[in-house]
C-alpha cells in the first residue's frame, strides 16, 4: 500500500505536520502550491478585499495549482493538509481534490488551527468527492500526529 500526504501550508506549520506524518507512514510528499504564492497581504483576513477572503466567500473559486498533482495511481491512500481558513479547507486544497481523482481512495484530512476545528472542512470535503473512502481527520495542532496517522493507515496495528 503507498501513501501520499498532500498538503497546503501558508506559515510552515502544517508543512511541519505533513512531514512528521509522511515519516510515520512511510509516505510520499506533495505540495499543493498555488500558481501565484499568497503574499502577507493576500493572507490577511481581516481585509474583506484580501485574495484569500476573495477566495474563501466564493465557494467554486478554484486557485491554480503551481504544478499538476500527476498521476495518483500507485496510491491507496492519501493524507490532505491544510490550514482552516473561514471554518473550512482554503480553496486551494479544493482546486487539489478536482485535480486528484480521489474516487476509490482512501483518504485522511488533518489540519493546523489557532481556534477552528476540522469538522466543517470535512463535511464540505466529501462533498467535493463523494466516490472516495473518507476516513475522520484530525486536528493537530502540536504533537501526537505520527500515532494518529500510524493508526489512520493501520488502525489494527495499535
Amino acid at each position: 500500500m503507498k501513501t501520499l500526504v498532500a498538503y497546503f501550508s501558508a506559515g510552515g506549520t502544517t508543512a511541519r505536520v505533513a512531514g512528521e506524518i509522511a515519516s510515520a507512514v512511510g509516505g510520499d510528499l506533495f505540495e499543493i502550491r498555488p500558481q501565484t504564492p499568497y503574499s502577507v497581504a493576500d493572507l490577511d483576513w481581516t481585509d474583506k478585499h484580501s485574495r484569500s477572503s476573495v477566495e474563501m466567500n466564493d465557494s467554486g473559486c478554484r486557485p491554480p495549482l503551481a504544478e499538476s498533482v500527476g498521476d495518483l495511481s500507485a496510491y491507496d491512500t492519501v493524507f490532505i493538509g491544510f490550514p482552516i481558513w473561514w471554518y473550512t479547507e482554503p480553496r486551494i486544497v479544493d482546486t487539489f481534490i478536482d485535480e486528484a481523482h480521489l474516487s476509490g481512495k482512501t483518504v485522511i484530512p488533518f489540519a493546523t488551527s489557532g481556534g477552528s476545528g476540522i469538522s466543517g472542512a470535512e463535511k464540505r470535503m466529501k462533498t467535493l468527492c463523494p466516490e472516495a473512502h473518507w476516513k475522520p481527520g484530525r486536528l493537530l495542532n502540536g504533537g501526537r500526529a505520527t500515532f494518529w496517522a500510524e493508526e489512520a493507515v493501520n488502525p489494527a496495528s495499535k
